[in-house]
């Protein structure tokens, strides 16, 4: 635990930071500037997964709320490094940059300081992962050991940093399973609920993701358009009647399990706090997180998170040593 001053120092120098990196999102409204806090440059969309992720905040905003200040002084915590026996070695994840289960696992590793490379797979073709039998995303490979399914991903992760642990609290156990079952199916009936916010996700798909210059232009509008039509068959599959309700009512859900404390895990986020922090972050810049934050509390909690994991452990592409 850091102290007061320490804290206070931490909170000045964040704040300037971040100031400077809202610049890179003046669209986002008032009203959800106070809460998401400021971060790094955008992500968007989940489910079918291609988009973004690096380390920025919801848009627009340029100081932290009141209340979130006050909070963060007599709570922020520098993050526990492993020691170098038990960090993993050689992780390369597989993945699409707007996946939420990609993001899971990149929280995971973000969170803990494990050092990790990406190689973005191309959704089209998935020429990345030939190799693979299990042809979906994520894929972690630790040392040459080929890791399939986030929570799979986290659970074996998790029991070799703390190898010691028992994973036997049934909170966390019963919230990682909610995010999974259903806050993710929320997700895509509202990043695709009108064919404007289909084009606003794709966009950046488009830009982001892993294809050349001739699949851009038929991966935005194609792109796009399928996913207006498939939103509309999850709406009905999970008996979602208004998207907005149901993704507010998520939220709502999540911060009420929460009961007060900073996080789920209490001082300190757990398992399912970095779950629900991954499958959130590639919607933070869209209209549907602007919207969530708008009417809802979940903002603080989620800055709260964006200081808990910090900066991204991912491996430069100029520094991959292969």
């Amino acid at each position: 635990m850091r102290s007061l001053r320490a804290a206070q120092t931490l909170l000045a120098s964040r704040s300037f930071l971040l100031s400077s990196r809202a610049l890179h999102a003046a669209a986002a409204s008032p009203a959800a500037a106070g809460r998401w806090g400021n971060a790094p440059p955008p992500p968007p969309t989940p489910t079918p997964c291609p988009g973004p992720s690096s380390r920025a905040g919801i848009a627009g905003a340029v100081s932290f709320s009141l209340t979130f200040a006050t909070v963060a002084v007599a709570e922020v915590q520098a993050k526990e490094r492993l020691p170098s026996d038990l960090l993993p070695r050689n992780v390369v994840l597989y993945q699409y940059q707007a996946c939420p289960f990609c993001n899971k696992v990149r929280a995971f590793l973000d969170y803990h300081d494990i050092p990790y490379k990406v190689v973005e797979v191309n959704p089209l073709s998935k020429k990345e992962i030939k190799w693979s039998e299990y042809k979906k995303v994520p894929i972690l490979t630790v040392d040459g050991e080929h890791l399939v399914d986030s929570t799979d991903i986290i659970n074996i992760l998790q029991h070799r940093i703390s190898p010691d642990d028992e994973v036997t609290n049934e909170e966390e156990t019963k919230w990682r399973k909610w995010v999974d079952e259903h806050l993710v199916h929320v997700l895509s009936p509202n990043i695709y609920r009108t064919t404007s916010e289909a084009l606003e996700s794709f966009d950046y798909i488009a830009k982001h993701g892993n294809f050349s210059y001739t699949e851009r232009f038929a991966v935005k509008y194609a792109g796009a358009a399928a996913m207006y039509f498939v939103a509309k068959k999850l709406k009905k599959k999970y008996n979602i009647t208004d998207e907005r309700a149901s993704l507010y009512d998520a939220a709502n859900t999540w911060t009420e399990a929460l009961n007060g404390r900073n996080f789920l895990g209490g001082p300190k986020p757990n398992l399912a706090d970095l779950a629900a922090f991954g499958v959130l972050r590639p919607i933070r810049y869209l209209q549907s997180g602007k919207d969530m934050v708008e009417h809802t509390q979940i903002g603080e909690w989620y800055q709260r998170m964006e200081d808990a994991v910090g900066e991204p452990s991912r491996i430069p592409e100029g520094q991959y040593q292969e």
